[in-house]
């Protein structure tokens, strides 16, 4: 059982909200709706927390992995009020790299993007991944 729990629909920084990512089972993924004919790209504002006892020492690496995990990126949050201004302003790299992971949202962006040679598909093999040493707190 993983201590690691990844959230989506507008978490709030330090707060419990937020809809969990489905871990495994495909029941709730964070998935966007892009049309590969016009290259569009989606941002969506993610969270990353542990459950209550746990923390993860040092840094949290969130990634992507599988087949189309080259048309992912992540991003650290920087206080973004809208999903274009993290779209434009962040830093989009292969994967993010966060500390101070507990039991209240830490912020980060996923995207995924298109490119007019995709073919039109419903792309379930990409999975986001969080590595990082869990410890209990209490």
């Amino acid at each position: 059982m993983s201590h690691i729990h990844l959230f989506m629909n507008n978490p709030t920084a330090g707060a419990v909200d937020g809809t969990e990512i489905s871990a495994g089972d495909e029941t709730l993924p964070l998935t966007f709706t892009l049309d590969a004919s016009h290259s569009e790209t989606g941002v969506a504002k993610c969270a990353i927390r542990c459950e209550s006892g746990y923390s993860i020492e040092g840094e949290a690496t969130i990634y992507a992995e599988g087949t189309s995990s080259n048309l992912w990126a992540f991003a650290a949050d920087n206080d973004y009020s809208t999903d274009n201004d993290a779209l434009v302003f962040a830093d989009w790299q292969n994967q993010v790299v966060l500390t101070d992971v507990a039991t209240t949202n830490t912020l980060f962006w996923a995207k995924a993007t298109t490119s007019t040679s995709d073919d039109p598909a419903n792309d379930s093999t990409v999975d986001i991944k969080a590595a990082g040493k869990v410890v209990a707190t209490e």
